[in-house]
């Protein structure tokens, strides 16, 4: 389990999860069919927790190229890694995104709605409007990157030794994505993640999935723009915070 492979499982667990949770919200005659936002923004919360657990050993558990970004720009991570990180995440996206439709694939047979079922692949915004959309991404992605900065260890206050969590390590940024989903998502679906969102985009193209809607290629750009701005911008504010103490 090197950190390559690490990223790819561990995305390919997200978007497994997260990608399913959808189709089984939107899609005709499933068991969720149309249960709601609070469904889909816990599932993916949860689907983070687990990708963070396979892979946090190894690689850190990134799973979004705009958090390797992030840290590098904060001074936490080697910007040479990137390239391999993201990578490992568009690889695991993609591959996530292939088995959402391999399960689902007699509800999307059934369903008509073809925009609905490009939703289970990438996200859309809610009201189209370019400069309003990318600032929900850069802000989304903002709050990710900025808290994770600052998760700590716990520790054993007058001795300061690190108290190991082992899985239970990854709840906080499950509880994360969740909030920022049920706080700040409902304008674009919170991609947050270039990796999420690009990898099964294309995918989406690819599938031969009866009645499907266009890639919406025109909005494409900015659930990759939107979270790389948002993610530096939280690595240099935690660098000029950091040398003003």
């Amino acid at each position: 389990m090197t950190p390559f492979v690490a990223e790819i499982i561990g995305t390919f667990f997200l978007i497994l999860l997260g990608g399913g949770v959808v189709a089984n919200v939107v899609l005709e005659k499933t068991k969720s069919n149309d249960q709601g936002w609070m469904v889909i923004t816990t599932a993916w919360g949860l689907a983070v927790f687990v990708g963070v657990v396979v892979a946090g050993p190894y690689s850190g558990a990134h799973l979004n190229p705009a958090v390797s970004i992030g840290l590098a720009v904060a001074g936490k991570f080697e910007w040479n890694l990137i390239p391999l990180y993201a990578l490992g995440q568009f690889i695991g996206a993609m591959l996530g995104a292939v088995g959402v439709w391999l399960i689902y694939k007699d509800h999307f047979d059934v369903t008509e709605d073809g925009e609905a079922k490009r939703a289970i692949f990438c996200t859309a915004p809610a009201i189209r409007n370019p400069k309003s959309n990318i600032i929900s991404e850069i802000i989304g992605t903002f709050v990710l990157v900025f808290v994770v900065l600052y998760f700590t260890n716990a520790s054993l206050t007058e001795t300061e030794t690190p108290i190991g969590l082992g899985s239970l390590g990854a709840l906080p940024v499950a509880f994360l994505v969740w909030v920022i989903g049920l706080s700040l998502g409902g304008t674009t679906g919170y991609a947050i993640n270039p990796a999420r969102d690009l990898g099964p985009r294309i995918i989406h193209a690819i599938l031969p999935i009866k009645n499907k809607a266009s890639n919406d290629w025109g909005y494409a750009w900015i659930p990759v723009v939107g979270p790389i701005i948002g993610a530096s911008l939280a690595g240099l504010l935690m660098l000029v915070l950091s040398s003003s103490l």
